[in-house]
């Protein structure tokens, strides 16, 4: 899409969103009705499907503050407006680094990049200025130097995370943590990561690392829950108890019945 293409899309999101949210199919028509039919064309390649052209823009969208989720209709997802305006760039900056050092710190310039899909030399120099006006504090991590939010350099005394977890497709704790080779040990990384990339693979996490990963499948209310264990962390029986129990909140989650299998999953990444 040109850049005059999407900011007619924009517009034309910002202005089908004003009244009621809309369904992602809904929001497509309003947004054909108001640009054209090329806006509509499925020439998005996404998950084995082709998507709408005005797709590629839904994050240059919600980065102007033209669209945010709304509430779900049903099984739909809905989109609204979110009645913002977006932060002046020299503010925001700052604003993100902090945010994302508050959930994922202490952080390096290179895993901020990552994160946010930027060169790590611009993410580099931005740490670096931020540094320079006392925004953020160096800390060892590691044994390397690394970074967190001013003020949030001390750290309570806690016991180490325990328990069984199912984490859904994409979960923001297995997305963003780093190192990964610490949440991904060994073959986990090899199982649960799709070329590389978390979140593709719903994980299991014991005592907070990956040690394998689900997959559900509904049938009416029947959810057939599949948990596929990397490495021996789920062998013990206090650790399968657990699993069970957490297997159950997937099916209340899901009003349904859930019944758990251990054993392969066979289905692909984001399937």
């Amino acid at each position: 899409m040109t850049p005059g293409q999407t900011d007619e899309v924009v517009a034309a999101v910002r202005d089908a969103l004003a009244g009621e949210p809309l369904t992602v199919d809904e929001l497509t028509e309003a947004i054909v009705a108001r640009t054209g039919a090329w806006a509509g064309e499925r020439v998005m390649e996404a998950f084995q499907d082709k998507w709408p052209r005005w797709r590629q823009v839904t994050h240059t969208a919600a980065h102007r503050g033209a669209l945010a989720f709304g509430p779900n209709r049903g099984r739909n997802v809905t989109y609204t407006s979110p009645g913002i305006t977006p932060m002046d760039g020299q503010d925001a900056l700052p604003a993100l680094v902090h945010r994302y050092l508050r959930a994922y710190g202490p952080a390096t310039p290179g895993d901020f990049a990552r994160w946010l899909g930027a060169p790590p030399a611009w993410a580099a120099r931005l740490f670096t200025d931020l540094a320079a006006g006392d925004r953020i504090t160096e800390v060892t991590f590691e044994n390397a130097p690394a970074w967190v939010a001013r003020g949030d350099a001390s750290f309570p005394d806690r016991e180490p995370a325990r328990g069984v977890r199912l984490l859904p497709y994409f979960d923001a704790f297995a997305v963003a943590c780093r190192p990964r080779e610490r949440l991904f040990p060994g073959a986990a990384a090899g199982r649960a990561l799709a070329g590389g990339q978390a979140g593709n693979y719903p994980v299991v996490l014991v005592d907070g690392v990956v040690a394998g990963v689900w997959h559900q499948r509904r049938s009416g209310r029947r959810v057939a829950v599949t948990v596929e264990p990397v490495g021996e962390a789920l062998e013990p029986a206090a650790a399968r108890e657990e699993l069970a129990l957490e297997v159950e909140r997937v099916g209340a989650a899901l009003e349904g019945r859930a019944e758990l299998t251990v054993g392969t999953v066979t289905v692909g990444p984001h399937a």
